[in-house]
């Protein structure tokens, strides 16, 4: 209960503090849809490597993983990003959305990728942005 506040809370005050910035990171312009050569998994996810990484180890859900990444609407409304508080995330990876957790699991360290994550494996009904949301996610350290 209380990871689910924190997480609901840490949202809120990213939103307030992006608010409507772009703070110098621009609009993926395929942030509407998936482009034809994403890959797409079973479960709806969507994805395309945007730089390869250096790594050869994958995170496992449970791994704690430092990242920076940038998250809009498909509209193309920047809801968060730690591109632009200019300090990279840290955490558990089994503590955010489903669509994160199945996502930086194909990344080694170093590599970037835009997820495009559906809204069922995004928010679904609870505290954040409601349906598909687009992330551009480098993958910096695995622990």
């Amino acid at each position: 209960m209380w990871l689910r506040t924190w997480t609901a809370t840490v949202f809120l005050v990213s939103l307030m503090i992006c608010g409507a910035c772009g703070g110098g990171v621009e609009v993926p312009p395929d942030v509407a849809a998936p482009p034809a050569d994403a890959v797409k998994t079973p479960s709806g996810l969507a994805y395309r490597v945007l730089k390869p990484g250096s790594g050869t180890r994958h995170p496992a859900a449970t791994d704690r993983v430092t990242v920076h990444y940038s998250g809009w609407t498909t509209d193309g409304k920047m809801f968060d990003s730690s591109v632009v508080r200019g300090e990279p995330a840290t955490f558990e990876l089994n503590e955010v959305i489903p669509g994160w957790i199945e996502g930086v699991q194909l990344m080694v360290e170093g590599e970037k990728r835009r997820f495009w994550i559906p809204e069922k494996l995004a928010y679904a009904g609870r505290s954040g942005p409601q349906g598909t949301l687009v992330f551009d996610v480098e993958l910096i350290k695995i622990e």
